[in-house]
């Protein structure tokens, strides 16, 4: 069998259905169709159930994908391996970035990086956290960044920097007269929230819920971004919670609602991502050292306290 037979099966196993395979692989259907056919004929075995829609692995078929994609890595990394020893730091970069962090973090780092390594060809998707995990494990993505801790078994993290929440409080809030705030003070009944899916809102959830506030609280309302929260709060709906770098480039006027929380700080934990595996590891540390050379100056808090962003049980 080759690494080309295995990458088809990998593909069918991915898209359950080998037209749509073959499209993605750049082949013809019956070609890829054959390639298959190939190994199941070689191991005696059948890989995938065709009597079935969309098309399943077997029991057997399910425990050779799994070697599989071991063994296409593996071949991956030999180019890998041969560009670090070259000192080369170019071609194709998949790059996924959670929606909390995308808009602040981006233009933070991206025309620094493009600038420096002119040979890497980034491709970045704005992605949730759960999408992220899928992709990294079926080898889509490269890296991403996102909230972390993740506990993922197969992905390791490189924390690139702590990121304090931040109260939006307008002036008709009772608290609007402090001038710092404690997490006591909140009430989830109050929080405007992003909706389901972020894990900037588990966050504010988990950071409620260790402070025992009431879990089961209805929420007033929930909006897809910190644009519309703000709006809402002003409009005097309740208050919101802001990722510290979200704060940087609101208007001055909105600057005089925000309220910092006493120290220990809660802040999120944003990380640089990727497989165990490490491939394309030349271009990830690029990408860390450029991503901290800029965060540097922006975010110089050390007193803080971790909220994790996984949902809460």
């Amino acid at each position: 069998m080759t690494i080309t037979q295995l990458k088809y099966v990998l593909a069918v196993a991915e898209h359950k259905n080998f037209t749509l395979a073959a499209e993605k692989c750049f082949v013809t259907q019956p070609t890829l169709s054959m390639q298959i056919q190939k190994i199941e004929e070689e191991l005696s075995i059948q890989i995938f159930d065709r009597t079935k829609k969309p098309i399943q692995l077997t029991d057997i078929g399910q425990k050779i994908v799994n070697q599989a994609k071991n063994i296409v890595n593996e071949a991956d990394r030999i180019q890998d391996i041969v560009e670090q020893q070259k000192g080369f730091i170019g071609g194709e970069f998949r790059l996924g970035i959670i929606p909390t962090i995308m808009p602040t973090l981006l233009p933070m780092f991206l025309s620094n990086f493009i600038k420096k390594y002119p040979k890497v060809k980034l491709i970045i998707e704005e992605l949730n956290t759960e999408e992220i995990i899928t992709k990294l494990n079926n080898g889509h993505l490269d890296a991403a960044i996102a909230a972390t801790p993740l506990m993922e078994e197969k992905i390791k993290e490189i924390v690139l920097y702590y990121e304090p929440f931040v109260a939006y409080i307008p002036e008709s809030h009772h608290h609007f007269q402090k001038e710092e705030i404690e997490v006591s003070d909140l009430n989830l009944e109050e929080i405007l929230l992003l909706q389901d899916g972020h894990c900037f809102r588990d966050g504010i959830l988990n950071l409620c819920k260790n402070v025992g506030k009431n879990e089961t609280s209805r929420f007033q309302l929930e909006s897809g971004s910190f644009e519309t929260l703000i709006k809402l709060a002003d409009e005097g709906l309740g208050t919101t919670l802001l990722p510290y770098l979200h704060t940087l480039d609101l208007k001055e006027t909105d600057k005089l609602k925000l309220r910092h929380f006493k120290e220990p700080k809660p802040a999120r934990e944003v990380s640089l991502i990727f497989p165990k595996s490490e491939l394309k590891i030349q271009i990830i540390d690029a990408l860390r050292n450029t991503i901290a050379g800029v965060v540097k100056g922006a975010i110089v808090f050390q007193n803080v306290q971790i909220i994790s962003s996984l949902p809460k049980k």
